[in-house]
């Protein structure tokens, strides 16, 4: 059957028949409860291992905004030194798509709505250079000059200035997740032999190799750790974008205080 190349062949996330590890149902009916559950049986074919010099705080974050950046910078070949790759909002994904970008040897440009952001983009994450969607004048200053761009941003934006930034052959990739379509010019495209593509989290056997670059190269994600019981007021936050980058359940933690 067609779907059973990617389900064994280290393509679980793209396979039509995976069941997810959170709010999933098993084949008995049962729900899946992640990191939410009181112990978990899995093959071993499924168990990702955690280097010793990699917190697990900071791996948390990685098993999904981690391999959802890393995998499209390997998969489209925007992981060689000296390329110039952009990355398109800087948040959760973003953020962390910059940390990869850098560490693959890329020239990182972020592109961000928010010009208060340039400061966290240069100075933080260490970002060569960073442009403000809405200015005209600096995207038409890097028009033609990209190879690739990381395209995180899950609202609506038009992809016609992000296309003229490209070289020919470049490539465009989208991971955010936007509830409406996007619209996609065709024009920009036959002009440079220019590509858009997506790509959605990775197999297992990428996500070692994902976890494994991260230890190697000390690559962890701006998060913060909190309580159980904060839950509610980090959801609130959530929505009024106030963190950075990342909450972080400390449920371990939390079950010692209520029992001790």
């Amino acid at each position: 059957m067609p779907f059973l190349c990617s389900c064994k062949n280290n393509l679980e996330n793209y396979c039509p028949k995976s069941i997810l590890t959170y709010g999933a149902e098993y084949h008995d009916g049962s729900i899946t409860y992640g990191g939410y559950s009181d112990t978990m049986v899995a093959d071993e074919h499924f168990v990702v291992r955690i280097p010793d010099n990699l917190p697990l705080d900071v791996a948390a974050p990685l098993l999904c905004a981690g391999i959802t950046v890393y995998s499209p910078l390997r998969y489209y070949g925007l992981d060689k030194p000296g390329l110039h790759v952009v990355v398109v909002g800087l948040g959760g994904l973003g953020h962390v798509a910059v940390k990869f970008a850098k560490a693959m040897g890329s020239k990182v440009t972020v592109i961000s709505t928010s010009p208060s952001k340039k400061k966290e983009a240069l100075e933080n994450l260490g970002a060569d250079s960073f442009l403000v969607s809405r200015d005209q004048d600096q995207l038409q200053g890097a028009s033609g000059t990209l190879d690739g761009i990381i395209d995180t941003v899950s609202a609506q934006h038009p992809l016609f200035p992000l296309l003229g930034l490209l070289k020919s052959h470049g490539k465009l990739v989208l991971v955010g997740a936007p509830e409406k379509p996007l619209e996609l010019p065709v024009f920009p495209l036959l002009q440079g032999r220019k590509v858009v593509g997506g790509s959605m989290t990775g197999g297992v056997k990428e996500t070692q190799e994902m976890i494994d670059f991260a230890a190697k190269h000390n690559l962890k994600p701006d998060i913060e750790v909190i309580a159980m019981e904060y839950v509610n007021t980090a959801m609130e936050r959530l929505l009024k974008a106030d963190v950075k980058y990342r909450f972080v359940i400390d449920i371990g933690n939390t079950l010692k205080a209520t029992t001790s």
